[in-house]
C-alpha cells in the first residue's frame, strides 16, 4: 500500500523510511503536518499514519484534509500523550485505529494488515454491488398515469437534495421502490441503500439493530456490532413502517436526525454518521400523534418532504404497463412487440379493487404465468376471484375416493384457534401482514411475534 507517515521525531522518521518498504509498502515520510498536507495534495494514499501532537499543523488537521480530499483513505493516529479527549476527537474524525507511544513495529504492522484486508473487502463489495446493479437495472416506476407522473416528478426533485423524505401509501403500492429511486437519483447513489422494516424487528432488539452495541452491553452481546446507521454511512437508510418504531426509541431517532451522531448500546462515546433517512408508512401518523403513540416533533422532522403514492384503483391506466413489466421480468425472452394479455384479461384486472395494490397484481400475474404455456394470458389463467377457472380436484384411479368417516376429535386449543385465525387472515389478504393485523385487531408487531411462535412450534414438531 501507499503509506503517508508524519511525525516530528527524527528517529521515528528514519525507522519508518527503512521498515515500511521492508514490509512491502511504498512510504512517504514527513517531518511535520504542513509537509504532510502538501504530500496529500500531490498523491493519493491508502493509509495515513500521523502523530497527534505536531507543531503548527497537528494530526487531526491532517486527517480533516484526508476526509475532504480522499474519503477512502484510512487514517491512524499515533501519539505519546494519549487522553480520553484526544481519543474521542479521533473517533469523531473516523480514524481507523489509535496507537500510543512507545508502540512496537509489530503493532503498526498488524494495523496495516487490517487496513489492507478492509480495503480488499471494500473493493470486492463494490465490484459485487456493480454486478448487482447491472443485473437489476435502474429502478423503474412503471406507468404513465397522472398520479404516477406526479410521483416521478417529486422523486426527481427531492432526490437531488439531502432532505429527509416520508413516503406515504397503502401496503403494496411500492414505497420501497420509491425509496430506491430516490437513492439512485441522489449524489449518494454510489453508497449503500439499507432497508429495514421497523415492524419486523423484535422490540428488545430494535435499538441494537439500528445503533449497534458494544461487546458485553447485554446478555448475548459477545462482540462489537455496527448498527444499520453505521452500515448505511455515506448512503441512505430506508425505515419502512416507521409508525411501528417503539415510543421509547423515537427520541433517539430524533436526536440522530438532528445531530448526525449515534451511540452504540453500552457505549459512552458518540459516533458521527453521514446518512440520509427515507421513511415510509401506510398508517396515519397524525392520528398516532393524537393518540400519543408517535412523537409530534419526530413527525415534523421526518416529514421534511412528502411523497404520496396513489393506490392501483386510482391509477387503472397503469395496469397494462404493469402487467407487461411483470411478464417480461419473469420471461425476459418475450419479444417487445408480443401481446402479453388478452383484452378480456385487462378488463377483468381493471374491474378489481386491488386491496393489495401492485404487490397483489404481481402475484396475480405470477399465478397466470404458471398456468399458461404461451402468451397471451387468458381469463382462464387468472385466479378464481378475478373470473378465472376454478381448479378441479383430481380423482384417483378407480373412481372417487370413499367419503371420509368422521370421528369425534378433541376440541382445538385456544392457541390452535388463534393460529388458525391468523393463517386464514393471511390467506384472505394475499399475505398482507399489515392488513391482516388490522383485520384481527392486533398490532403488526404482535402478528410478527405470533408468526415467530408458529415457526418455532413447527420446528419443534419436525424435530
Amino acid at each position: 500500500m501507499r503509506i503517508l507517515y508524519a511525525d516530528d521525531e527524527a528517529s521515528l522518521q528514519e525507522l519508518m523510511r527503512i521498515e515500511l518498504p521492508r514490509l512491502g509498502h511504498e512510504a512517504t515520510v514527513c517531518p511535520d503536518g504542513r509537509t504532510a498536507l502538501a504530500a496529500l495534495d500531490r498523491t493519493a494514499f491508502d493509509c495515513v499514519i500521523v502523530d497527534l501532537d505536531m507543531p503548527g499543523v497537528g494530526g487531526l488537521d491532517v486527517i480533516a484534509r484526508v476526509r475532504e480530499t480522499s474519503p477512502d483513505t484510512e487514517a491512524v493516529i499515533i501519539t505519546g500523550k494519549s487522553s480520553l479527549e484526544s481519543a474521542i476527537a479521533a473517533v469523531r474524525r473516523g480514524v481507523f485505529d489509535y496507537l500510543t507511544k512507545p508502540c512496537k513495529l509489530a503493532d503498526i504492522q498488524a494495523v496495516l494488515e487490517r487496513v489492507r484486508k478492509k480495503r480488499e473487502l471494500t473493493a470486492r463489495l463494490r465490484a459485487l454491488e456493480g454486478r448487482v446493479r447491472r443485473a437489476e437495472g435502474a429502478t423503474q416506476l412503471v406507468g404513465g398515469s397522472a398520479g404516477l407522473d406526479a410521483v416521478k416528478r417529486l422523486v426527481a426533485r427531492v432526490a437531488a437534495s439531502d432532505a429527509t423524505v416520508l413516503v406515504r401509501g397503502e401496503t403494496g403500492t411500492g414505497k420501497e421502490l420509491v425509496a430506491r429511486a430516490i437513492h439512485e437519483g441522489s449524489p449518494r447513489a454510489a453508497g449503500p441503500l439499507v432497508a429495514v422494516n421497523c415492524g419486523a424487528l423484535p422490540e428488545q432488539l430494535v435499538e441494537s439493530e439500528l445503533f449497534g452495541h458494544r461487546k458485553g452491553a447485554f446478555t448475548g452481546a459477545d462482540e462489537h456490532r455496527a448498527g444499520l446507521f453505521e452500515v448505511a454511512d455515506g448512503g441512505t437508510l430506508f425505515l419502512d413502517e416507521i409508525g411501528e418504531l417503539p415510543k421509547a426509541l423515537q427520541p433517539r431517532l430524533l436526536r440522530v436526525l438532528e445531530s448526525g451522531e449515534i451511540r452504540r448500546v453500552g457505549d459512552s462515546h458518540p459516533i458521527t454518521v453521514d446518512v440520509r433517512v427515507v421513511c415510509a408508512t401506510h398508517r396515519s401518523l397524525e392520528e398516532m400523534v393524537a393518540a400519543g403513540a408517535f412523537r409530534e416533533d419526530l413527525l415534523f422532522r421526518i416529514n421534511t418532504f412528502e411523497v404520496s403514492i396513489p393506490p392501483v384503483r386510482e391509477r387503472l391506466d397503469d395496469i397494462p404497463a404493469l402487467v407487461a413489466h411483470f411478464v417480461r421480468q419473469a420471461r425476459p425472452q418475450t419479444p417487445p412487440e408480443a401481446e402479453v394479455a388478452e383484452p378480456a384479461v385487462l378488463a377483468a384486472l381493471a374491474a378489481h379493487r386491488w386491496p393489495g395494490n401492485v404487490r397483489e397484481l404481481a402475484n396475480v400475474v405470477e399465478h397466470a404465468l404458471v398456468l399458461c404455456d404461451g402468451l397471451p394470458l387468458m381469463v382462464d389463467h387468472l385466479p378464481a376471484r378475478l373470473g378465472g377457472a376454478r381448479p378441479r380436484p383430481v380423482e384417483p384411479p378407480g373412481g372417487p375416493a370413499p367419503a371420509p368417516v368422521h370421528r369425534p376429535t378433541k376440541p382445538a386449543s385456544l392457541r390452535e384457534l388463534e393460529m388458525q385465525a391468523i393463517l386464514q387472515g393471511l390467506e384472505r389478504n394475499q399475505g398482507n401482514k399489515a392488513r391482516t393485523a388490522e383485520e384481527l385487531g392486533i398490532s403488526l408487531k404482535t402478528l410478527y411475534n405470533k408468526l415467530h411462535q408458529l415457526q418455532d412450534a413447527g420446528g419443534e414438531r419436525s424435530a
